[in-house]
């Protein structure tokens, strides 16, 4: 199966990265249904999700990455706690595979390179997510600090 993980710069956060440009979300969305029929999983903020949604097929669901330790902002209440992942298709399940959770509890990571980076553990939740297994293809259509490739390789 061929699969494909987006985490672009969320909307209105693209001045945090050294590119400075907005990506189109209802392109990249239009991208994913159309590449990957297969599978796919989109991270995105809180703050965004109701502006990036709309551009998704009716199918998609959202799942919660949950981070217990947060960076809290002065004036900011309730805390941005959580980001969604939306994602449709994947790997059927089967009594072979144990089931996952549509949420994943995981920290912030501190001081990896670029903001935004992912948990190590977070990357083995979304192969896990899609249904990935030895043999598949999966496409990191903005690879960062390469943690997906690392959990890819962690697989075989």
């Amino acid at each position: 199966m061929r699969f494909a993980y987006a985490d672009p710069p969320y909307p209105g956060q693209a001045h945090r990265y050294h590119e400075k440009r907005e990506v189109d979300h209802a392109e990249l969305i239009e991208k994913l249904v159309s590449e990957y029929p297969d599978g796919w999983a989109l991270s995105t903020s809180s703050p965004a999700l109701r502006d990036v949604i709309v551009f998704c097929p009716a199918d998609c669901r959202v799942a919660a990455w949950v981070k217990p330790f947060a960076v809290f902002k002065p004036n900011v209440n309730p805390a941005y706690a959580w980001e969604p992942v939306i994602f449709r298709g994947g790997r059927r399940g089967d009594r072979q595979r144990a089931t996952v959770r549509d949420w994943y509890s995981s920290s912030v990571t501190l001081r990896r390179g670029l903001v935004g980076a992912k948990p190590r553990g977070f990357n083995r939740w979304i192969l896990e997510l899609l249904g990935y297994v030895n043999g598949d293809t999966l496409d990191d259509l903005y690879p960062g600090t390469e943690s997906m490739a690392a959990a890819k390789r962690m697989l075989i």
